[in-house]
Parts: structure tokens; C-alpha cells; sequence
């Protein structure tokens, strides 16, 4: 146990310190980039500017309670109802709304890589407000439940926790795992699709009512580029995603069960751990499109110019 409590100390007071920092870094970057005016004007650009900023509101509330309540023992959510109650909530609300932003930007992807003009016009700035805020408000008050049925709850001697209990938890479980199978299962398939669109985007025809071919190859580029990002996106998202929902099923099916000291300070260490591998996605997303794309290389370039 002595070591498990040392790797819990280094990780929660160094690595994820450094970890936040590198994604308010990495986010605040990323909506710079996306916000500039050559690259607002594609609808994959806005979708990721709703996808940055969620994940900057996430890392900030769920990553720095972790920092706070793990590594130095500072938790004002376990110990007031109101703020357990909201950093539950809005954990929750940005945990969902990232990999649905996700799923907008690769339906978008799908249409634009699409042969036929008519899925290609869906590809559009108005579509991107529409779903966007039709979406944030769907998942802003399906989550209500975690302002409810959240609690502080006392998991040892003088050692409480803002988590779930009973029927409660077992809803969020539940809920939990089919989020990331659904989501993993549909950002797969989109990816799929649109990366199978782009094999034979070569074959579409340019529109009549583009002035030349030149300028259609290079939109072509810059929509290549920005799935490019996108399918790293998708990948890292699906490589952490299932870490706490694996805990979650384990916890809902030893629930009932007489725990030691030992086992709840094992299961506790097991659930920070998963905790902070979900965050990962959501700060680094930033350095992985500085890999994967010269188009966004240059506006960083830019920016860091100030040009």
C-alpha cells in the first residue's frame, strides 16, 4: 500500500499538475487556431471550436478537483453539497459533450467527402450552429440528474467522497458504459466512412459553380487535413475512454460486496487512475494536430508571429 500511496502522490501532485497546464495550454491554442478567419469558414472548424472549448471547461473543473482532492488532500466538494453537486454536474455535461462534438465533426467530414453535391451542401456553417446548440441544450438538461443524486459519501474513517450510491450508481453505470461503446462504435464508423469517401474523392466532379479546379483541390486539402486531425481525435478518445467505464462495471458488480480497508484504498487508487487517463484526450489534442497537419502548423506559425 506504502507504494501505491507514493505513485498516487507523484502522479496527482506532478504529472497531472503538468498535464492541466499542457492542456489549458494546448486548448487555448487550438480555439486561437480555429477561430482565425480563413479557417472559421469551414463548418469542421467551428465543431472543433465547440469540441476545444468543452474540453477546456472539462480539464479545468474534473482534472483540477482531482489535482486538488488527490494530490493535496483539498476537497471543498467533499465537504459541501453544493459544490459536490455541481462539479459532478458540470463533469459530466463537458465528459459528454466532447465526444459529441466529435461525432458532429465526423458526420460533417462524411458529407463533405460525399460524391454527391447535394450531402456535400450539408457540410455548412448554419447546420454546425444549429447542431451545436441543439445538441449543448440536450445534453445541459439530460444531465440534471447529477444536480439530484449526486452525494457526499463516507468511505472510510474521517474519508468521504462526492461520488453516487445505490440505484443512482447503478444508472450512471450503466449509462457510462453504453455512452462509450455507442460513441466509440459511432465515431469508428464515421471515421470509416470518411476516410473511404477521400479514397475516391478524386472522382467527384467540381461543380459548375466553382470558378476553378485549383481552388477546389486546395479546399480538398485543407478538408483532408482537418480528418486527418479529427481521426486522431477519435483514436485517442477511444483509447482512454473505456478506462473508468471498465471501473464502473467492476464497481456496480461488487457493490454489495464486504470491502477491506485495504480493497476500498486499492478500488479508490484504481478510479483516480481512470480518472486522470480520460483526461489525456481532451489535453492533448493540441500537439496531435501539430503532428498530423501542415495546414495547421502554419496557422500556429501564425499566430505565434502574430500575423
Amino acid at each position: 500500500m506504502a507504494a501505491l500511496n507514493i505513485i498516487q502522490q507523484y502522479l496527482f501532485q506532478i504529472a497531472c499538475p503538468l498535464l492541466l497546464l499542457i492542456g489549458i495550454a494546448g486548448c487555448i491554442l487550438n480555439l486561437i487556431a480555429f477561430s482565425r478567419k480563413n479557417m472559421r469558414k469551414n463548418p469542421c472548424s467551428i465543431y472543433f471550436i465547440a469540441f476545444n472549448l468543452a474540453n477546456f471547461i472539462y480539464i479545468n473543473v474534473a482534472l483540477l478537483n482531482l489535482i486538488l482532492e488527490v494530490g493535496y488532500n483539498i476537497s471543498p466538494s467533499a465537504s459541501n453539497l453544493i459544490i459536490c453537486r455541481l462539479r459532478v454536474y458540470i463533469s459530466t455535461v463537458f465528459d459528454c459533450l466532447s465526444p459529441f462534438y466529435l461525432l458532429l465533426a465526423s458526420i460533417d467530414r462524411i458529407f463533405i467527402t460525399s460524391k454527391n453535391a447535394l450531402t456535400r451542401r450539408r457540410s455548412n456553417l448554419g447546420l454546425a450552429y444549429i447542431c451545436i446548440v441543439s445538441g449543448t441544450l440536450f445534453w445541459v438538461l439530460f444531465s440534471c440528474h447529477a444536480l439530484i443524486w449526486s452525494n457526499i459519501l463516507q468511505i472510510g474513517p474521517n474519508l468521504f467522497l462526492c461520488y453516487f450510491q445505490g440505484v443512482y450508481l447503478t444508472f450512471f453505470s450503466c449509462f457510462a458504459i453504453i455512452k462509450e461503446m455507442t460513441t466509440f462504435l459511432s465515431l469508428t464508423i464515421c471515421g470509416i466512412w470518411a476516410i473511404k469517401n477521400i479514397r475516391s474523392i478524386h472522382r467527384v466532379r467540381v461543380a459548375p459553380s466553382i470558378p476553378n479546379g485549383h481552388d477546389m483541390q486546395r479546399t480538398s486539402a485543407k478538408d483532408r487535413q482537418l480528418i486527418f486531425m479529427l481521426v486522431i481525435d477519435v483514436i485517442m478518445y477511444a483509447l482512454f475512454s473505456f478506462t473508468f467505464a471498465s471501473f464502473l462495471i467492476y464497481q456496480e458488480i461488487t457493490q454489495n460486496d464486504l470491502k477491506s480497508t485495504e480493497q476500498i484504498q486499492i478500488e479508490s487508487f484504481i478510479r483516480n487512475l481512470s480518472l486522470f487517463s480520460i483526461a489525456i484526450p481532451f489535453c492533448v489534442s493540441f500537439y496531435a494536430n501539430l503532428i498530423v497537419s501542415s495546414v495547421f502548423r502554419k496557422e500556429i506559425k501564425k499566430i505565434l508571429s502574430r500575423q
